[in-house]
């Protein structure tokens, strides 16, 4: 797991451990985590295809306006990874492409 958990600025870091699942896989996570920070820790690093031409896509701007890192958490599409925390038991699944969600 690839994590800091003391930083020279905000301090120490860490929340109760918790798991929950992506794409069929149980990854370890922090309370307190977004579900994006949790899949970097864990080296999981795409977390949708894009439709057109299969390209993987993950996490592009960290805060929520670039909607790069969707996913679908628990049969909700279009979740923004970056800025959603992670809750025990949590089912994530590798998000929809852009086409996917066009109405």
């Amino acid at each position: 797991m690839q994590r800091l958990t003391d930083h020279p600025v905000l301090g120490p870091r860490g929340g109760q451990p918790i798991s929950f699942e992506f794409d069929g896989i149980v990854y370890p996570a922090l309370e307190g985590d977004s579900v994006a920070s949790a899949l970097l820790a864990s080296g999981v690093r795409t977390l949708r295809r894009s439709k057109r031409a299969d390209e993987r896509r993950g996490i592009y701007c960290g805060i929520g306006h670039c909607y790069e890192c969707r996913v679908t958490v628990d049969g909700k599409a279009s979740v923004r990874a970056c800025i959603t925390p992670v809750a025990d038991g949590m089912v994530v699944e590798l998000g929809p492409s852009p086409a996917e969600t066009r109405p």
